[in-house]
């Protein structure tokens, strides 16, 4: 650091009364006050720590996450030693999925705090979103050792029971997280969300309890709207199931503010660009490497399952839902603005986006079979940036009937993403603009996409296995149909459903609330016709 920069005086960072006053109205989520308060003092005083750190937490908190950032390493940069700086920057790495960047903060953090115990549990999260789960489940255990009383913390550790397949242990540390905090509501929904437990009378007394109460957050409500949606499904009490579901999907999806025109406007500028001149024009440009398999569709739509058979066989490695390659998108520009830099790309600009996929993608990859599995559903999006600077990789679309694979998501609150999912008009909109652009890549580059009709692999699991591995090119092998018995982790909604095997447990869960789905089916319009 250079030396000519003062050294913040910490014993008075809270005395001048501008930033108290601004230290006051954050704490009271009053930002717009917040915000003049804190620029004004950083202009008479651009090297007070405190003040940017503050104004780097408001920053966050509106998803300004880029000034966050800056904001948090001019701060470690002016005060190196100080650890409140390096853990909200750790914080805010993890939150935009860049989980290594997360860890190489934190060790810096364990050097100048080695006796602090405060980021283990964000460390434990990290490596769990890396793959290194053992090392995480050692993690949270170490943490409950010191102190159990942490509801958040066993919650977090059941999370990763639940992904490395052990079932039991992971509804007892969720039951451990209730018997510290009744209400949370975020615990009832992952019991739910195992799709395996069936809830007592007694719980449902327990969640109908906190629900009454005033004081109960607005998180902890939608969650057990969820979870007792979940509860009077299993015991076919549709009205009150469907009740709770449209309660929580609407007090959710109102902080999310969604607008379905976005995705049909991305629709409409991909299928303008993706066209089939484009890409002869564009013949052997991108990285021509052949790991990847991506597998994409809508959430809900059987993706997990194709993972699961094919992660079992021996030249394929299964990770999970890589945000990578949205990261890389994002790079082009916002809406209006990035088909017109993705044309302007040069062959050595697709080949290079190409490349620092593998690379991002590599911390995620613990053997060295030759290919790997990309599982996020919403990269049916980038479906043409994909063919551009991936040519080679494989592409198979998961798809399944609208009506149940949407009200599937209808019942399913993700614990990020997704936002189309909380309104059944929205996620019409958002199935019919799906199964345009995949018609349309279709026909832009045919035969580059494998389709999965999820309905086909319930009704002939062998063959539609046969048939999935030899339009990859992969020879058969007996281990895929027996993909139940494949020990990997599992980190999605369906990691105990992929755990046994095909059944056809979820089709047809629409059918009892089909008098509630008049704007699902107006919305899906022609998109019911799904193949």
């Amino acid at each position: 650091m250079d030396a000519s920069v003062p050294q913040p005086d910490f014993s008075r960072q809270l005395r001048n009364p501008q930033l108290m006053e601004a230290a006051l109205a954050l704490a009271e989520d009053r930002l717009h006050d917040a915000e003049p308060l804190l620029k004004t003092h950083l202009k008479r005083d651009p090297f007070d720590v405190a003040a940017i750190r503050m104004l780097a937490e408001l920053a966050g908190r509106i998803g300004r996450f880029a000034d966050a950032e800056k904001l948090l390493t001019r701060a470690v940069e002016l005060a190196p030693n100080w650890v409140p700086a390096r853990s909200n920057l750790a914080i805010l790495q993890y939150r935009q999925n860049r989980p290594v960047e997360a860890l190489a903060t934190l060790d810096a953090l364990a050097e100048l705090d080695p006796d602090g115990g405060g980021s283990a549990n964000l460390r434990a999260a990290a490596l769990g979103r890396i793959g290194d789960y053992h090392e995480a489940l050692a993690l949270y255990e170490q943490v409950l050792a010191r102190n159990a009383a942490q509801p958040k913390v066993w919650m977090s550790y059941g999370h990763i029971l639940k992904t490395v397949g052990k079932q039991a242990d992971s509804v007892a540390a969720y039951r451990q997280a209730l018997d510290l905090a009744p209400g949370f509501g975020e615990v009832w929904w992952s019991l739910a969300n195992l799709k395996t437990v069936r809830f007592s009378d007694a719980d449902l007394a327990v969640m109908d309890a906190a629900l009454a109460r005033d004081d109960l957050s607005h998180e902890d409500r939608f969650h057990l709207h969820f979870a007792l949606g979940k509860a009077r499904d299993e015991r076919s009490e549709h009205d009150a199931a469907f009740a709770h579901y449209e309660t929580g999907n609407r007090m959710r999806g109102e902080e999310l503010g969604y607008d379905p025109a976005d995705t049909t406007r991305m629709v409409e500028t991909a299928s303008t660009l993706f066209t089939p001149q484009f890409f002869a024009a564009r013949q052997d440009w991108g990285c021509d490497a052949p790991d990847p398999v991506f597998i994409l569709g809508m959430p809900r739509a059987g993706s997990t399952l194709i993972e699961q058979i094919l992660s079992s066989h021996s030249q394929v490695e299964g990770t999970m839902e890589l945000p990578d390659l949205p990261a890389l998108f994002k790079t082009m520009g916002g809406p209006g603005q990035w088909a017109e830099r993705v044309a302007a790309l040069t062959a050595d600009e697709t080949r290079a986006l190409g490349e620092a996929y593998l690379q991002r993608t590599r911390v995620q990859r613990k053997t060295d079979k030759p290919f790997f599995i990309d599982k996020l559903p919403n990269n049916w999006l980038h479906a043409g940036f994909i063919r551009l600077i991936l040519p080679k990789a494989r592409i198979i679309d998961a798809r399944r009937h609208p009506l149940d694979c949407c009200f599937s998501n209808f019942r399913q609150h993700f614990a990020r993403g997704q936002a189309f999912s909380y309104a059944l008009d929205w996620m019409g909109a958002y199935y019919r603009d799906y199964v345009r652009l995949m018609a349309h890549m279709d026909s832009a580059q045919p035969g580059t996409v494998v389709r999965v009709i999820h309905e086909d692999l319930l009704d002939d699991p062998e063959g539609g296995i046969r048939a999935l591995l030899n339009a990859l090119g992969l020879p058969f092998e007996e281990a895929c149909l027996r993909f139940h018995e494949n020990e990997r982790a599992v980190r999605t909604a369906s990691s105990e459903q992929v755990r046994r095997p095909i059944n056809r447990d979820g089709a047809g869960a629409w059918k009892p609330y089909e008098r509630w789905l008049g704007a699902l089916k107006d919305a899906l319009g022609e998109a019911l016709a799904y193949r």
